[in-house]
């Protein structure tokens, strides 16, 4: 019988005041030198951007690591984002990934007793004072049942709850900061991404939850031998308590061990993206949270080895070399799932569709079905910049797609820059839980393998998808013929209708630029702002010369000249 209290949380204020006091520097920060210091002569003055922002991330992993709470999560979900950021920033927070300061074993103790109703010494024969893990909501101790079954304890770190509600109340405050700039608010709705967040961390409170979590993800995954779940132990676990099968094998991020025991580490990067292929388009239920303090490889036996190691390999053992070597992926700590809805299903499976076969209109179907577009964003255009992106990009291995990225950014700038500048994507809530799972899963994968197709991975689903489609049900068929019929029916009195307005000379007619006549025109309008700076230049210039010569004022000529140099050189920086 347990003895568990839900309290009321308390709002740590001296916490609160020291994330305020962070988010607001790195604002002021942000607001001096990317947007003051950006017109130009200024930007001169501005500091390398790269060397700014590695003191940032160091600052932040510092005092997260200090803090503990909501803020490792998002330092552990930065840190994994080398296809994103330069490997610089992710290095300053890499320290984030799976570990946090442990709590003090007295205080562990006490959560467990108060748990259990009963002294630690009764409910387990041993039980370890320093954890084997210590992440940011609650850390691992090695336990042993009084049966003698070797087992892992997961415990909520002591007063826990205040911790994250404090953490959830700066954040608040933080939001309506946020929500002042524009930019921002146009393209995310920051109240109800909160309260996603918000219901998320609170239901990864209740370790009650998360073990409902891995029975669902362990049933998905029965029928595949490759992804193994740790067991439960029912008769020892709580809200505040929850105690599985020793796990810890090989982590996912120590590759040396991997291949020391004959495992290449390119067949976990494949075996992972399968899993999260089957995840997102089949199950539909995601392990949002795989950082590689949540990952193990598990060694299993080669069958041309003795029969000693045929039992399989204990946690923490020396594991022979032996030449492609059969291995499982282990999940752990499920407190951070998502359930896919339908909506984004549906948008996912066509944009898997539209990756797989380089079909850029697919890929705008997907963020038409999800709702990620502004209202009245010119979708032709876009697929017109999708289909040159998936050209350019499409064969590229995971590990170069930054590289790859940054050198056709100057490309699509200049080519697309009307599309880009208008920034037309509004990002729904639900989709930043999944792009969570998905970022920290390229960041996996390319450690593992720099060489990774995902391509050639997304193919095979993008293939079966489109099957489906093609295929379908006889219910979808008879429903896409009814449509077909009412729009059939529709054609005669719409056709009467444009036949009308053109009797009465109101008939407009909407035409769409080719790319050759847009970057024309663009070109155009290029040559006549350089030729309006350079008359501005040659005005300034002009005026200098005289007050000079003419002595009448020198000092405002040779300002005049000066103004004209800068002229100058702007009209031809203009692109």
């Amino acid at each position: 019988m347990t003895t568990e209290t839900n309290s009321r949380p308390v709002i740590e204020r001296q916490r609160y005041r020291r994330i305020i006091a962070f988010a607001a520097g790195v604002l002021c920060q942000t607001l001096w030198w990317d947007v003051l210091f950006a017109f130009p002569l200024l930007d001169r003055l501005r500091p390398a951007p790269l060397e700014r922002w590695k003191t940032i991330a160091r600052r932040y992993r510092d005092i997260a690591t200090d803090m503990g709470g909501v803020l490792i999560k998002l330092g552990q979900f930065l840190s994994t984002r080398v296809d994103l950021f330069p490997p610089e920033i992710t290095h300053e927070l890499a320290g984030l990934q799976d570990e946090a300061l442990p709590a003090p074993f007295k205080r562990i103790e006490k959560v467990v007793e108060a748990s259990f109703g009963a002294p630690l010494a009764q409910i387990f024969s041993f039980f370890a004072d320093q954890p084997m893990g210590a992440a940011s909501l609650a850390q691992a101790h090695q336990a042993r049942l009084p049966s003698g079954e070797d087992v892992i304890v997961k415990v909520l770190r002591p007063h826990i709850h205040d911790i994250v509600e404090t953490d959830l109340a700066a954040l608040r405050r933080i939001k309506g900061w946020l929500k002042q700039f524009r930019l921002i608010r146009r393209r995310i709705d920051l109240d109800v991404l909160l309260e996603e967040f918000t219901r998320t961390t609170r239901i990864e409170l209740d370790l009650h939850q998360e073990k409902n979590n891995l029975l669902r993800f362990a049933a998905d995954f029965a029928d595949l031998p490759h992804i193994y779940v740790p067991r439960i132990q029912e008769a020892y676990c709580t809200s505040a308590v929850l105690t599985l099968e020793n796990v810890a094998y090989i982590k996912i991020g120590d590759m040396d061990a991997m291949v020391a025991a004959g495992i290449a580490p390119a067949q976990v990067a494949a075996v992972l993206y399968d899993a999260y292929m089957r995840q997102i388009f089949v199950s539909n239920f995601v392990h949002v949270d795989p950082h590689p303090g949540n990952l193990f490889v598990r060694p299993l036996p080669h069958p041309e080895e003795s029969d000693e190691s045929c039992e399989g390999f204990r946690p923490g053992e020396s594991v022979p070399h032996c030449a492609n070597r059969p291995f499982q992926l282990v999940f752990i700590d499920f407190g951070m799932t998502a359930v896919i809805s339908e909506r984004l299903k549906a948008a996912m499976r066509s944009a898997a569709i539209g990756l797989g076969t380089q079909d850029a209109r697919k890929v705008i179907e997907a963020y038409v079905i999800a709702g990620a577009l502004q209202p009245g964003t010119d979708l032709r255009r876009l697929e017109e910049i999708h289909q040159d992106w998936l050209q350019r990009i499409w064969g590229v291995r995971l590990g170069k797609i930054q590289e790859t990225a940054f050198r056709e950014m100057r490309y699509f700038w200049r080519e697309y820059r009307d599309i880009i500048a208008e920034a037309p994507f509004q990002i729904q809530a639900d989709m930043l839980f999944i792009g969570r799972a998905v970022g920290i899963l390229a960041g996996l994968a390319t450690r593992l393998d720099p060489d990774f197709d995902p391509w050639t991975k997304t193919l095979p689903y993008a293939r079966r998808f489109a099957r489906e489609e093609l295929t379908g049900d006889w219910q979808g068929i008879w429903d896409e013929l009814l449509m077909l019929g009412r729009h059939l029916w529709r054609i005669p009195g719409q056709l009467d209708q444009v036949l009308t307005r053109a009797r009465q000379g109101a008939l407009t007619i909407q035409v769409s630029l080719s790319p050759e006549t847009r970057r024309a025109i663009r070109r155009i309008d290029l040559s006549v702002k350089r030729f309006a700076w350079m008359v501005i230049a040659a005005a300034l210039l002009l005026a200098g010369v005289n007050l000079h010569i003419a002595e009448k004022n020198p000092t405002v000529g040779v300002l005049s000249m000066v103004l004209a140099g800068i002229a100058f050189l702007w009209g031809m920086r203009k692109e």
